[in-house]
């Protein structure tokens, strides 16, 4: 609440990706917003779901750590070498800029809040409804990260959201089909 008030915007409506789609789900929750669209939102995993992302997120990173920055660089230049950076959160992993790719790694690899992240994220599950907020739930039908079948265990604890389908798109699904996620924004915050 307090960023909205300092921001001057009363129930805005909000958007967020994985821990930001949590985000503005528990934003929804609070009744601070008018609308919410959470695409490949965390905390509707079961515990081996969590552990098997967040131990793909730490061998991500940890990887991405230990590569020099010009290896980086030289696997950014094709197709298949961002394909191999990137392909466990984009679906099209082609379709990033190789400086996008060097830059989204190296982001990575020297995030000071990761670890403190996933030790909070730790004991996240959203069990509650959101009522009063429409909320729309939209999934990259190939996300490798938080798999798909999570979608629908959150049309099961909110059953008034409005479940989307994202086809050909992975975790971040704003890179895969811009045009679709854009549609997605829009409709939801109808």
């Amino acid at each position: 609440g307090g960023l909205c008030e300092a921001l001057e915007l009363d129930r805005p409506h909000v958007a967020g990706n994985s821990l930001g789609g949590l985000l503005a789900l528990e934003m929804g929750r609070a009744r601070l917003v008018r609308s919410v669209t959470a695409l490949s939102p965390a905390g509707f995993w079961t515990q081996a779901e969590r552990r098997y992302a967040f131990t793909v997120l730490s061998a991500m990173r940890g990887i991405a750590g230990r590569m020099p920055v010009r290896v980086v660089e030289g696997l950014a230049r094709s197709a298949v070498g961002r394909t191999v950076l990137t392909s466990t959160i984009y679906a099209r992993p082609g379709r990033r800029t190789p400086e996008a790719v060097v830059a989204e790694t190296r982001a990575l690899a020297e995030a000071t809040g990761f670890a403190r992240t996933l030790r909070a994220g730790g004991s996240v599950q959203f069990t509650e409804d959101v009522r009063g907020v429409p909320v729309t739930v939209a999934w990259g039908a190939r996300d490798r990260l938080l798999v798909p079948r999570q979608g629908v265990r959150a049309k099961q604890i909110i059953p008034r959201a409005r479940l989307v389908r994202l086809p050909g798109c992975g975790h971040v699904p704003m890179n895969d089909d811009p045009a679709l996620v854009a549609r997605v924004l829009l409709d939801g915050s109808r």
